[in-house]
């Protein structure tokens, strides 16, 4: 176990599984999925962005100030070859399609009102049946769109839709940084972020269903991490207003000293143990 959780009341697995299946079930809890959990399906693509800029910088020659940072090397090259050339490279990378993993099918079967993924993968929307009503609303570039647009919704088809169809989804899954599927939509370079981060505060670049289906909820955080300050602003945004309680369960590696911060400031209750162990006991018992 990390030597750092237990200054953070760490929870022991076992003991918070029962309440979390509870809460889960009775939808008190909205999960909230980070790359750590498309890594489970063990896939051909990245599942953290040091990976992602590795993967970006094998396709093309990145300044040193570039390197290992996926914003920073997105970023270069929209300025250096064009926005366009960026999701083509994305869209490749992410190509390859994950299958969900055991996690995906069961909060799949679960049915929840609101599932928030963060990773570019479709294998949360490969693991929802396509015969149930549900949907999907991605975060989107604004650059070069010339419409004062944050966000596009899907329904289960892929077919872009109104996001007002949003509100008499029965399950919302909501991709806040885009995703591969159904088209290929994209935040990832530091200028996607620049008029985000200014808004985001005030609310206008959450979705008004998300927003909605939060409050009177916590959150489960699964498979992600917040060693940076953009993925612990979307969290905080994101969580606004709901009630809690909140749990994450972040893995065995070593949080930094600003997720320890975060995960107190925001009184998330770290869950002790690997990912995959918490799986295994969730969607077995």
């Amino acid at each position: 176990m990390n030597a750092v959780l237990p200054t953070l009341n760490t929870a022991d697995p076992a003991a918070v599984l029962p309440l979390l299946r509870q809460h889960l079930t009775a939808e008190r809890l909205v999960p909230y999925l980070g790359p750590g959990v498309a890594a489970l399906s063990a896939p051909a693509i990245p599942t953290d962005y040091p990976a992602l800029a590795a993967a970006l910088g094998k396709r093309v020659a990145l300044p040193r100030r570039a390197r290992g940072n996926a914003w920073a090397a997105a970023q270069y090259i929209e300025s250096q070859r064009h926005r366009s050339t960026l999701d083509g490279l994305l869209r490749e990378i992410f190509a390859t399609p994950v299958a969900p993993c055991a996690l995906h099918r069961h909060l799949a079967g679960l049915h929840p009102p609101l599932i928030v993924d963060t990773w570019y993968d479709g294998a949360m929307r490969a693991a929802l049946e396509p015969e149930l009503d549900w949907g999907e609303i991605q975060g989107i570039t604004r650059a070069g769109i010339g419409e004062f647009r944050w966000f596009r919704a899907y329904d289960r088809k892929g077919v872009e839709t109104p996001v007002a169809n949003a509100g008499g989804w029965a399950t919302l899954l909501y991709k806040p940084h885009g995703s591969v599927a159904p088209v290929g939509n994209f935040l990832l370079a530091d200028a996607d972020y620049v008029e985000v981060l200014t808004e985001i505060d005030i609310q206008t670049p959450i979705p008004d269903a998300v927003r909605l289906r939060r409050q009177g909820r916590g959150f489960l955080f699964l498979g992600c991490r917040f060693d940076d300050q953009m993925l612990r602003t979307y969290a905080r945004q994101i969580m606004k207003r709901s009630r809690g309680p909140h749990f994450a369960v972040m893995g065995e590696g070593e949080l930094t000293r600003n997720e320890i911060r975060f995960l107190k400031t925001m009184n998330i209750t770290p869950v002790g143990g690997p990912l995959s162990a918490f799986v295994d006991a969730l969607v077995t018992a």
